[in-house]
C-alpha cells in the first residue's frame, strides 16, 4: 500500500475516502494512512477512533521535520476560513500562511503525490500562487479547478478548490461519476438526492448514532410547519400572515425583503443538499429544514448529506456544535475516493505500485 499523511485532517474525511479506494477492480486497500495532523482535540480523537491512533494533536508549526511520517502521498487543506468570502477581514490572517506548513510537510515526508482541498477563491490568492511558482520550481506537475461534489457521487451541491501534484508526470483530476439529471447528453447516472442519502432514516430522530436535532421551542415549531416543500422564509412569512400570525414574524425579517432565501428553507428530496457548513443543525443559517418534518436535519443526516456511510463514528460524548464543526469542515469522502483512484491509477502504470495494491517501489 502506498503511505499516506494527513495535514489538517480534521475528522477524517478525506483519508476516509483514500481509504476506501481501490484500482483495477481489486478488493485490496490501496493507501495506508500512517499519520495525521489535527491541532483540534475534538477532530483528532474523532479521526483516531475511525482510523487509529496515529494522530499528532499539535499546530503544525510546532512538528519539527524529522518526526514527519515518511509518506507516498501527503493530502489535506490548509484552513479555509482564511480564504473564504464569508471572513472579510482576512489580509494577513495567519490562517492564509499555513500553506508553507504543507509545502514543508512534501518535504519532510519525502511524497511523490500531494491532494490539497480548499474554497474556491483559494485559486485566485497570491499565497496559492506562490506555493505553486515554489512546488513547480521544485518538479511538481500540478493539476487544478473547482469541482462540484454532486459530479462525484457527493449527495451535495458543493464547489471546492481541488489541486493535485505529481513528482512523475502530469496527472489529470478524476472524471465526473454523476451528472445533472437534465442533462440528456450523458450515459453517467444522476446525482444523488437527499433522498438518497437520508431517506432511510426515521422522520422522528430516534437519537441513535447522533440521529438527533437541537430540540426547538414550540414557537419555532409552529414557524418551520409554515414552511411547505421546498421554501422558505419568504413561504414561511406569507404562510404565518394569511393566518393572522403577524407577531411569530420578526421585524428584520419583515424589513428584509431581498436576499437570505435559503434562511429556513426546506430541503429538496429530488435534489443535493446545500452546501452543509458548520451549523447546518440551525435553520436560521440555511436552507437546513428537513424535506417534510419540522425540524432542522440533524446530526447524522448532516454526516450522510456530506457522503460520510454509515459507519463512521462520531463520539457520542461531544457537543453538538464541535461534531457539527468537524462535518460541516470535512472533505467529502466519495470526493476524496475519487481523486485517490487517479492517483492509485497513476501509481500502477508508472509501475509504482502492481494491480494488487503491493508497492513496486519504496517510498521515495
Amino acid at each position: 500500500m502506498l503511505r499516506l499523511v494527513d495535514v489538517f485532517a480534521g475528522c477524517g474525511g478525506m483519508t476516509e475516502g483514500f481509504r476506501q479506494a481501490r484500482v483495477d477492480g481489486s478488493d485490496a486497500p490501496v493507501f495506508e494512512p500512517v499519520m495525521a495532523v489535527e491541532h483540534d482535540p475534538f477532530a483528532a480523537e474523532t479521526y483516531a477512533l475511525n482510523f487509529g491512533d496515529h494522530v499528532d494533536v499539535r499546530d503544525i508549526r510546532l512538528i519539527p521535520d524529522e518526526d514527519f511520517e515518511p509518506a507516498d502521498v501527503v493530502i489535506g487543506g490548509p484552513p479555509c476560513q482564511g480564504f473564504s468570502s464569508l471572513n472579510r477581514n482576512r489580509e494577513g490572517d495567519l490562517r492564509r500562511q499555513l500553506w508553507q506548513e504543507y509545502a514543508r510537510a512534501l518535504r519532510a515526508t519525502g511524497a511523490r503525490y500531494f491532494v490539497m482541498e480548499n474554497v474556491r477563491q483559494l485559486l485566485a490568492s497570491p499565497e496559492y500562487a506562490t506555493f505553486k511558482a515554489e512546488a513547480v520550481g521544485e518538479g511538481w506537475f500540478i493539476a487544478e479547478d473547482v469541482l462540484l461534489t454532486a459530479d462525484y457521487g457527493v449527495p451535495q451541491a458543493r464547489r471546492r478548490t481541488i489541486v493535485i501534484g505529481s513528482l512523475k508526470g502530469d496527472l489529470a483530476l478524476p472524471t465526473p461519476t454523476h451528472a445533472a439529471p437534465e442533462d440528456l447528453f450523458t450515459d453517467l447516472p444522476p446525482w444523488l438526492t437527499v433522498h438518497d442519502a437520508i431517506g432511510h432514516l426515521p422522520s422522528e430522530p430516534d437519537g441513535e448514532r447522533w440521529h438527533r436535532s437541537r430540540n426547538p421551542t414550540d414557537v419555532s415549531r409552529l414557524r418551520y410547519s409554515h414552511v411547505p416543500r421546498n421554501g422558505n422564509r419568504f413561504d414561511m412569512q406569507r404562510s404565518l400572515e394569511a393566518e393572522g400570525l403577524h407577531d411569530l414574524v420578526p421585524p428584520c425579517w419583515r424589513n428584509k425583503t431581498t436576499g437570505t432565501t435559503d434562511v429556513f428553507g426546506r430541503m429538496d428530496w429530488e435534489r443535493p443538499a446545500p452546501t452543509i457548513r458548520t451549523e447546518f443543525y440551525k435553520p436560521e443559517k440555511g436552507r437546513y429544514l428537513h424535506p417534510e418534518a419540522d425540524r432542522p436535519i440533524t446530526i447524522r443526516e448532516g454526516a450522510l448529506l456530506m457522503g460520510f456511510d454509515d459507519e463512521f463514528e462520531f463520539p457520542e460524548h461531544m457537543s453538538m456544535s464541535h461534531v457539527g464543526r468537524q462535518i460541516g469542515n470535512a472533505v467529502p469522502p466519495p470526493l476524496a475516493r475519487c481523486i485517490a483512484e487517479v492517483i492509485a491509477q497513476d501509481a500502477v502504470t508508472r509501475g509504482l505500485l502492481d494491480a494488487g495494491g503491493v508497492p513496486v517501489t519504496l517510498v521515495r
